[in-house]
Order: structure tokens, then sequence, then C-alpha cells
């Protein structure tokens, strides 16, 4: 050091001291004490600092204080980081000596500061006087652990010192330590720590802190037996290689070896410790040898030179394990006897494991594993024995007394179902079980709610802790009882969920008021199938709600959330109607002073009555006289007017109003508009909530049947035509889309303008994917929308739908669609091929055709060149024959719509080609048959197209024979108020007479 100047020497000094300064501030435990000594050399920075710039003498003596000091400072920085990263549980356990550690380096570094002023008197007179009162505070100082840590240390000594193996203390203690050192009350956790701690052990070990050794080791043990620190694989592990041992011992109990048995007492040691000769003895025995002056060996009586005490933790070990291998053959000698059915052998197997408990709570564990919680709860549901019934309830209530896994697996195994009917027995057996369901009822918390649910899903268990309650000593069962039931309505309510009703509907008749708003939340609470919610109505519990409707505002608003369950069984409309409840319900939804709540409610039994296709049925009076259908209509549009208004209400009120205009479309369709009830609902198409928007798209289709004011100028706005597409595209939304598409079909076709903003947005396209993939409803639907896309004035309009594809879907569904659907599709197809005539190209021929090998085909209809997409031909789209049979299914509305479809083949002036097409599809006999059987206005339209095909010799030639008898029955018969139709068919056959031969001619 001789050759490093003082003043760089001071500088080394001084780096030290910060870096020390920053480290002990850093320090996570005894954060106090640590964070005293950063501040002592904080201040010893600032004097350290202040020399170098005194330029300080190199006298020896002031290079010997400094020595000292930066020895000193180097002692506190190992400190430092002797204990920055260990063992959480260590450095709690050790608090105290670290705590006089941190004190003795604060203490000595005060004192090689003091040096260095004596060694240095050329210092200036502040920073003597600052030296010296820094050295007065470190050597004063005095550094205490928390308080917490040591009672925690305290009961930790006091516990192993006094030999506690209770479960309950363990698991505190273990909660305490960790919870001072902030690790999570988990088994994964709390396992890390305890590994970390062996691992101290270990190292104490190897450098031969045979004390510190000792206190870890005993220290482990008993926290390794708490709750949260047992790993139960390990547990099992632990236990199978101990059975694996005993597999070919056919005793019931090993005999000690001579060296566990202590010299002086003669019994097997708990807490061996070796002499300086090598003798062990228990050290109770040992330390009482001494105290009565001996000085020999117990065991030779040589002379003792020694007289301190080793543990032998060999031997400890030893004994340890031989006492576990007996515990486990008294534990498969029980599991046997307890199997033997014998009550003598099991009464022997209760005790011997009553025992083991009380030597050593690792039992608890064992017997869990070996199964024996299981045999005993099995014995307790079978026997007949009340005196083994007792012993099981007493033996389990030791096994699960502190024990959280063992309670788990009581009550997960069914044993509350086994427990229960035992508080019914002789006094002691009910009082046995009543200990044991406490015990399964506490928590470390409190209350196990698990457990207190189980109990409570026991009906009986009331009705016995009440009988028990009157017995001497019973104050648990008193206590439980409490708080089960903490009060009658919960109780009943608790029986109505095991389908008991009766308790409830009494409370809902005659209870107060309070009571009975509990019955009724109680009920809405349930979870109640479809035959549950109609048994609680043929039981009585309607009336009683209906007559809450009358009282204060608790109890309305208790009443209509159960009646709104219960009006979602049919049955319950009935009885619900059959009350009086409709006019009661409206009394509450047209009240100016209700509450949001109340009228919401009112609203959603609204929607229940009506919903199902039920409509109207069910809102009568008690008479069954229909109410006000209009004035409920009227209201209901009334409260969309409000923009304020919650979903809560705005929904069901909706739904309500769809299902009676669904079933009284007309009659409802008259207060709609009078109410203006289109402009009201228009406005909720740009309703966030999508539901909403669903059903007020429903609505709005249901009012376009009979009522469009104001939609198309509402749809012709981008932003709501937008909102109208996404109708049309969401699959997901089956309802709406229905909606959509239907009310496009029942809007005028006149309004051109829509028709083109659907078209440029992309609604077409939309509209024939929903006849691709849609339900059959919202096909039949996209069918009407497609007719303003098809109209035979607007051939480009025409011509986007059939190049889109649409051919091929009418095709579809003229085989497989409903009969809506088919006369649909026939339609479009006549609207389409009425275009077909003058759009067919007309070959023009040329000088040269002769010498061509290939020529277009004229179509055989429209003596031009035709395709689907050019003319549009029904021929060239192959949907003829599926007109034809049409003809064949006799159904009105399909066959009316065909026979205009086929009559587009003979409109023109050139009739033959078409009756020719039509012979050859063999739709002229099916045609004929109409005259025979369809209607009035099906004949007239069947002799519209015989009036077109007739008309050339060939077709009478071919026909004539057929037509004739048709065509005279329908001019000679009477038919009343049809002069037209007689007229037509005398016109056709006359027109037959004309071209027939001579043999067919009637005139």
């Amino acid at each position: 050091m001789a050759a490093i100047p003082i003043g760089t020497f001071l500088t080394v000094v001084t780096n030290q001291v910060i870096k020390t300064a920053q480290a002990a501030n850093d320090v996570l435990v005894e954060k106090e004490s640590f964070k005293v000594l950063s501040k002592h050399l904080s201040d010893i920075e600032l004097v350290l600092k202040k020399l170098q710039h005194c330029e300080l003498n190199d006298f020896q003596a002031a290079r010997n204080a400094l020595e000292f000091l930066k020895k000193d400072v180097m002692k506190a920085n190992d400190l430092v980081e002797k204990y920055k990263n260990r063992a959480r549980f260590y450095l709690l356990l050790m608090c105290r000596h670290i705590v006089n550690e941190v004190q003795d380096v604060t203490r000595d570094i005060g004192k090689s500061l003091a040096l260095l002023s004596l060694a240095s008197p050329d210092v200036l007179t502040d920073i003597s006087e600052q030296v010296n009162r820094l050295h007065n505070e470190m050597q004063g100082a005095k550094f205490e652990a928390s308080q917490t840590q040591l009672q925690i240390v305290q009961k930790l000594d006091l516990g192993i010192k006094e030999g506690k193996v209770d479960q309950g203390f363990e698991n505190d203690i273990l909660e305490e330590i960790a919870r001072a050192v902030g690790v999570p009350i988990e088994p994964s956790e709390i396992s890390k720590e305890l590994a970390s701690l062996r691992h101290e052990k270990e190292e104490a070990a190897a450098h031969k802190h045979r004390a510190e050794e000792y206190l870890l080791e005993q220290v482990i043990g008993l926290l390794s037996r708490a709750d949260a620190a047992k790993d139960q694989e390990e547990i099992k592990d632990h236990y199978f290689r101990r059975i694996k041992t005993i597999e070919k011992i056919v005793a019931e109990h090993i005999e000690p070896f001579s060296s566990f048995i202590c010299p002086i007492s003669r019994h097997v040691m708990v807490d061996p410790v070796s002499l300086c000769t090598g003798t062990t003895c228990e050290r109770a025995a040992i330390e009482t040898w001494f105290e009565s002056g001996e000085r020999k060996d117990p065991t030779n009586n040589a002379p003792l030179d020694d007289l301190s005490l080793r543990s032998n933790h060999r031997v400890r070990q030893s004994i340890e394990e031989w006492k576990e291998l007996n515990y486990c053959l008294k534990i498969r000698s029980a599991k046997k006897k307890l199997q033997s059915n014998v009550d003598s052998d099991v009464e022997e197997a209760l005790g011997n494991m009553e025992k083991n408990f009380i030597e050593n709570p690792i039992t608890k564990d064992w017997i869990s594993i070996e199964g024996l919680i299981d045999i005993c709860l099995s014995i307790l549901g079978r026997s007949p024995n009340k005196d083994i019934k007792r012993r099981i309830l007493e033996v389990l209530k030791g096994a699960v007394d502190g024990h959280k896994i063992n309670k788990e697996n009581v009550i997960e195994s069914g044993g509350i179902g086994h427990i229960v009917p035992c508080l019914e027995l002789s006094s002691n057996a009910s009082k046995a079980a009543v200990e044991l369901l406490f015990e399964l009822l506490q928590d470390g918390s409190g209350w196990n709610l698990s457990a207190s649910r189980i109990v409570s899903e026991k009906r009986e268990v009331v009705f016995f802790l009440v009988n028990l309650m009157s017995m001497d000593s019973m104050e648990k069962a008193k206590t439980m009882l409490m708080t089960l039931c903490e009060g009658d309505d919960e109780n009943i309510i608790r029986a109505a969920e095991a389908n008991w009703y009766k308790p409830l509907i009494d409370r809902l008749v005659q209870g107060p008021d309070l009571s009975r708003v509990s019955m009724a939340k109680g009920l809405v609470k349930m979870e109640l199938s479809s035959p549950s919610l109609q048994r609680l109505g043929e039981e009585g519990a309607i009336p009683p709600l209906l007559r809450m409707l009358s009282g204060n505002f608790e109890c309305k608003e208790g009443a209509l959330p159960a009646l709104v369950k219960l009006s979602s069984c049919r049955e319950n409309k009935k009885l619900i109607a059959a009350a009086g409840g409709v006019p009661l319900i409206l009394e509450n939804f047209l009240s100016c002073h209700v509450r949001t709540m109340i009228i919401s409610k009112c609203c959603e039994i609204l929607e229940k009555l009506s919903s199902d296709d039920d409509g109207t049925e069910f809102l009568v009076d008690a008479d069954g006289n229909f109410v006000e259908i209009d004035q409920i209509v009227t209201n209901l549009l009334g409260l969309q007017h409000n923009t304020n208004l919650s979903c809560t209400i705005r929904k069901p009120a909706l739904c309500a109003l769809l299902g009676i205009c669904k079933s009284q479309e007309r009659n409802s369709v008259k207060a709609v508009v009078s109410a203006n009830g289109v402009s009201i609902i228009l406005p909720l198409l740009d309703c966030s909530d999508q539901e909403i928007q669903e059903v007020s798209i429903r609505l709005l289709y249901c009012f376009s049947q009979y009522e469009t004011g104001g939609i198309v100028q509402f749809l012709l706005m981008q932003q709501r035509l937008d909102t109208f597409m996404r109708f049309l595209k969401d699959n997901s939304r089956r309802n709406a889309q229905i909606a959509a598409v239907g009310l496009l079909a029942n809007l005028p076709k006149s309004e051109t303008e829509l028709t083109k903003n659907l078209i440029e947005i992309g609604g077409l396209p939309e509209i024939l994917k929903i006849l691709r993939a849609g339900t059959m409803e919202a096909k039949e639907n996209a069918l009407g929308a497609l007719f303003r896309f098809t109209d035979p004035t607007n051939v480009e309009f025409q011509r986007m739908v059939v190049e889109l594809g649409v051919y091929p879907l009418l095709l579809s569904l003229l085989k497989a669609g409903t009969v809506t659907a088919k006369a649909r599709a026939a339609a479009l197809i006549g609207t389409l091929s009425l275009s077909s005539p003058k759009l067919a190209v007309i070959s023009k021929p040329t000088s040269c055709w002769c010498f061509r090998n290939n020529h277009p085909s004229m179509c055989g209809a429209h003596g031009g060149i035709c395709s689907i997409t050019s003319t549009f031909c029904i021929l060239k789209a192959n949907v003829l024959p599926e007109l034809v049979a049409l003809l064949h299914e006799k159904e009105h509305a399909t066959t009316y719509e065909a026979l205009q479809a086929l009559l587009t083949l003979v409109c023109e002036d050139k009739h033959h080609r078409g009756a020719n097409v039509l012979h050859t599809a063999k739709a002229i006999s099916p045609i004929l048959e109409v005259l025979d059987w369809g209607t009035p206005s099906l004949k007239e339209e069947a002799l519209g197209v015989l009036e077109k095909v007739l008309v050339t010799k060939d077709m009478v030639d071919l026909y004539g024979a057929c037509a004739s008898p048709h065509l005279v029955r329908l001019t000679t018969m009477n038919i009343d108020g049809n002069d037209r139709l007689k007229k037509q068919a005398t016109k056709v056959l006359r027109q037959l007479e004309r071209h027939s031969r001579p043999s067919l001619r009637i005139f």
C-alpha cells in the first residue's frame, strides 16, 4: 500500500463505501436494519469526500486507519452479499442473528472512522466534529428485528421445544411465516421455499454449523407436515416406498433395534444425542443424568471428560423410519380388519387408527392414500351397529381435524350423505355426527361453503338439527342450523329447488310482503325445466303472484319477474289468462306512475303471452273476452317514441307487438297506421342493439303487407340502405334475413329508384345467394323480391338477373320448392319469357349460307337464335318440362302461374311455333284437363292458351277430338255469374270447328 498515494487510497475506500451503501439499500430482508447501515455509510461518504479536498498528509497512522475502515466496509459488503439471495424462510428464522451482525459491523465501521480522525490531527475542525458525531451515533445504534418476525420465531421455538405435532399449529405457523415474507400460501410456492430451506440445511452441515443444521432440520420437519406444504405425490411416493419395504413382513409390529433404546430410560429415543464416548442416549434423560451429578458413561461407567452433546441424526432418522414402517403395518392390518365385516375387528382397527393420529399426523395422509376413509364411510352407510357407527364418526373426526385434504376426501366421497342419517341415532352417535359434520363445515377463513351447500341439499338435515338442539351440550348443532338455514325463506326456496313447492306456494299465499317478495325472487333464480314450471302453475303459484301486482312497488318488482318466468310455459299462459292476469298486467303497464322495471317486466309478460304463434289467444280477461288489442298496440308503439328508452323495455315491447301483429295482421295494422307505426319503427333500424334491429325489420315486414308508406323514402337514404343490406347478407340471423327480403318483395315495384340503388350496392347478388342457401321461407320472399328486377319493360334489369344465374335456381325450386315457391318461380319465368320474342335474333340468309357447314339453329318457339343469357329462352333454360309438371300437380297457385308462363310461348303472331313446342313438351293434354278440375279463373287461363294453340289444322287434328267435349261442357253447363267463361269457351269451340275435319265439325 505504501506505493499507492494516500489520495488514491482514500478514493478507493470512498468508492467501496458508496458501493456498499447502495447494495445495503437494496436488501429485501431486515430492510430497516440495512437501511440504517446504508445511511451511516452515506454519511461517511460525505466525510471522505471532504478529506479528499483537504489534501490529507501521508502519515502511516492515517494509512492504517483507512486500511481498518476499508476492511470493515468490506465486511459490511460481504454481509450484504451473504443475505441478499438467501431463502426467505431461512432469513426469517435467522432474523435475530442477522440484526446482530448488522449492528456489529456498523459499530466496527464507526470505530475505524474514529481512528481516522485521531490519525489525522491536521484535518479541519468541522470534519473532526462530524466524524466524532458519526462515531457516537454508530456506537450507540441499536438494531432490532420486527416484532412480527420475533413473535413468529418465538412461537416456532416454543413449538419445537414442546414437540408439538398438532396439525392446527403446523398449519398456522406456516401461514404466518409465509405471510411475513410475502410467499403465496400455495403448495407449489411453499414447496420451493422448503426446498430452499433444505439447501440451507445442507450448507450448514457442510460448514459444520451443527446448531443451525439441527434447528433447520426441526423447522423443516414441522413445516413439512402442514397442509399447505404437502405435495400429495411426494407423500404417496414416500408411503409406497415404506409399503414396499414391509411387503414380506407377516407380523403386525417390528421390534425396535437395541440401538434405538436409551440406556438410561430404557425407552425408544425421540431426540438421540451422542456422548464423547460414542454412546447414544435420549437428550432429556442424559441431561437429567448430568443434573444429578453423574459424570460417567451410563453404559460402561467410563469417566466423561467432555459433557457436550451432539445430535445423532443417523439414529434419529433410523428410529423415524422404524416408526413409519410400524405405522404402515398397522394401517395394513387396520384395512384387513375393516374389510372383515367382523365388528370386534372393526373396533380394534378404529382404535389403532385413532392412536396413530395422536402419535404422528402423517398417518392421516396415509390412511387416505390406502383408502381407509372410503372404507369407513362405506361401513358407516351399511352397518346396522350403532356403536360401530359412533366409533367411525369419532375416528373420522380425528382424521379430518385440521386436515383439509381429508375433509375434501370425505366430502367428495359422498360422506355427508352417510353422516346426515346418523343425526337421528342415539344421543352419543348423533353427538359424534354433529362433531364430525361441524368439523367438515369448518374452513380456515370461516365456513366451507361447498360443504354447507351439500348439507343444505339434504332436506332432512334441518329437521334432525332442530331435534338435536334440545339436547345438552349441542351448541354446535344450533350453530350449524343457524348457519345453514339463516332464515326460513331461504330454506323454503331450497326445498323448492328440490321440487317440493308446497312451502313456497303457502308462503306466497299467506306470508308477509317481505317473505312473499323473497319467495318470488327465489323462484326467479331457480333453474326450472318446463315440467317444473307447469307444476308450479298447477299447484297454485300464479294467483298469489297476480295479487301481488296490486300491492306496493316491492311486491310488484318481486312478482313480475316470477310471472315472466312462469309465462314461458304455455299451460301457465292459460292459467294467467283464466286468473284475470292480463288486465292486471295491462293496468300496471299503462300506469303513468310505474317504474321502468315494472314496465319492462310487463312488456316481457306480454311478449311471452303473444309468442310461439299464440298471438292474441291469451290476451283475454277472466271471462275469456279479448282485451282492447288496439289499445295495446297503440301503447306498445307509444313507448318507442322515447329515444332514451332502455333496451330492456324497448326489446320486449317490440317482440310483443310483433306477436300481436303476426296474429291479427289486418286489425293490428289499422292501429299501426293510425299511430304512424311505420315512422316510429323505421328509425329503430339504426339502433346499435342487433336484437332490436331484427325485431324492427320483422315488424316492418309485417306492416308492409298492408302499409308501405314512408318505407321506400327511408331506405333511399344510403346509410339506411347499407343497414338493410346487412340484413340480407347475414345468414346467422335467419329471421331478419327473411323479413328483409320479404319487405323488399312487398314494396311497390314501381319504385324504380330503389331498385336501381339496390343494384348499385350489390343487392341483387345477395338475393340470389338467399335463393341458393336460405331457408325455404327466405327463398319464397327472395322470389317475391326478384319481381322488381324482372319487369319486362326493363330488359337490362332482366338481363342482370339472368346473367347472375337465376334460371338454375328457379328450376331447382320448380322441382323441390313449396307451393308458394313453385308458383313464384313459374311467375318469374313467365315475366322473363315475355321478353324472349323481341330479343330473339332472326338469322339473315347470305348468298353463301348453303356452303357453310355450321350455322346457328333456330329456336323452335321464337324462330330466332336463342340462348339463356341473350333471349332468356325457357327452352334453352330447360324449364319447360317442370312447368308442364306443375300442371299435373293440380294446385291452383302453381297451375295458374304455369299457364301464364306457357302462354308466353304462343303470344306472338306465329302461334304455330309455340303450339308445336307445347305439343312436343306434352303440355296440351294437362291444359285440357284444367277445364275439368280447375276453378273458373284457371279455366279462363287454360282457354287463353288453347285459343292460341288451336289455330292450325295440325293442332286441331291432334287435339280437336279431345278438346271438343271439354269445350261443349263449358258452353252448356250453368256457370253462375261467369258468362265470360262461356263466351270464351264458345269462341275456342268455333275456332276449332273452323279448322277441323268435317267429321269433327259440331255446328
